[in-house]
């Protein structure tokens, strides 16, 4: 175990999505030095995986980008990617992390020239499609990661096609040899921004994800609608390939439930009327959308845009918790419950069903290294007790893109104060 260059004045952020790279620039722009740890191969977290975000329609690389041009202009933010923080001690201005570095098997001599992942043969599930599709064992992670190096899965190791990537890189990139390695890291302060995860569907039983092929989630829509995604951004029937132009909605999907998450992901309505859109513009003779709602929480400046679905003549609203999914001889999951206004039944076919899941912290507060007070969710709760431990973004709430960087920099700016306190008193 080796010690990592960092003292009590230095901020851990450990998250590497947009609420832990916003909290690191926010801190390193103020001559704080910022300690950055993504688990993943490159930063991002799941903004990078939208095709769009609402209400503007805009592509996620309008706030990556700039993002990201800060962080590689800024020397004061150390990036550890593949790296999990695996334990905290210490207390306020006195923190000692352990970080687990996982090998990537390339070096900083990586040019992204791709020659490596021309050689291999080897094919493994993408996680930034959601698995919808499969990349070969030699990748980049995304058309915008950061670092902008690849990656060799582990599964590749020891076969013929390591050793056909290793020949293959003109620059020495690709080491073999690389290994496992645990680090600890000193902090005065951290910024916990791991982000959130969708809940689990197939918990829902009665909608039969994991059952039927044609029932999937809103962040698998997601990635199907984008240029860049598993079908080229054609809407396409995971069972038979098929064009999806009448597609269900299902608002709530595990959220506002007792027997799933109590509380309202937020997210999710926004979500689904975004993805209307993309139905229409695919489709803009014959898209059809349902969305099956219990109430459409759109708040704020929201409020336009739902007015502006609404106002579309190939979306309607069914105001209903569908009861349950079935499938019919054709395959097409088939939606049943009663329309509460009126209290009329109905037995609907659609093309593909989209589950509005919910949003919960992809690492609960009971599992955080440390104490750490957490709410009924898994959300870190905003209390004395965690010291100087701050939940940023998705991890402190759940929260959409723009309420995540505010929370960041509040997160950033508590840790900033304590490392001044910290400051202050050694001087």
């Amino acid at each position: 175990m080796t010690e990592h260059v960092a003292t009590n004045e230095t901020i851990l952020v450990v998250g590497g999505g947009i609420s832990g790279m916003t909290a690191a620039l926010e801190a390193a722009e103020t001559g704080k030095n910022v300690v950055l740890v993504e688990k993943n191969p490159a930063l991002g977290g799941r903004t990078s995986q939208l095709y769009r975000y609402f209400p503007k329609l805009c592509h996620p690389t309008c706030g990556l980008e700039i993002n990201l041009r800060r962080l590689k202009g800024n020397p004061r933010v150390r990036l550890l990617t593949l790296a999990e923080v695996t334990g905290i001690e210490g207390d306020t201005g006195n923190y000692t992390a352990t970080i687990k570095i996982h090998p990537r098997y390339v070096n900083e001599n990586c040019t992204a020239c791709g020659e490596c992942e021309r050689a291999v043969e080897m094919m493994v599930d993408d996680p930034f499609n959601y698995n919808l599709s499969q990349h070969k064992a030699a990748y980049l992670p995304n058309a915008m990661a950061y670092p902008q190096r690849y990656v060799l899965d582990p599964a590749i190791i020891g076969t013929a096609d390591a050793d056909r990537a290793k020949t293959a890189c003109k620059y020495g990139a690709v080491d073999l040899d690389m290994q496992e390695e645990t680090i600890q890291v000193k902090a005065g302060a951290v910024v916990w921004a791991t982000g959130w995860q969708p809940y689990d569907a197939a918990k829902i039983q009665p909608y039969g994800y994991g059952r039927f092929k044609n029932v999937i989630t809103s962040v698998e829509f997601e990635r199907l609608a984008d240029l860049q995604g598993p079908t080229g951004g054609r809407i396409l029937r995971p069972s038979d390939g098929k064009e999806a132009k009448n597609i269900a909605f299902i608002q709530c999907a595990g959220s506002r439930d007792e027997n799933h998450l109590r509380h309202c992901s937020r997210i999710c309505c926004m979500a689904s009327l975004k993805q209307t859109h993309y139905v229409r513009e695919k489709y803009p003779e014959d898209g059809k959308s349902t969305i099956y709602y219990i109430d459409i929480r759109a708040i704020d400046r929201f409020e336009d845009f739902y007015q502006k679905v609404q106002a579309d003549p190939s979306v309607s609203f069914i105001k209903s918790k569908v009861a349950k999914i079935t499938e019919d001889e054709h395959g097409n999951p088939v939606c049943h419950g009663v329309d509460t206004e009126g209290y009329k039944r109905y037995t609907t076919p659609h093309d593909l069903v989209v589950l509005a899941v919910g949003m919960e912290p992809s690492v609960k507060g009971i599992n955080i290294p440390g104490h750490i007070v957490a709410d009924s969710s898994g959300f870190i709760e905003a209390d004395p007790a965690n010291g100087a431990v701050f939940g940023a973004g998705c991890a402190s709430n759940a929260l959409d893109v723009n309420r995540a960087v505010q929370s960041a920099t509040a997160a950033a700016l508590r840790a900033i104060q304590v490392v001044n306190k910290v400051a202050k008193a050694e001087a």
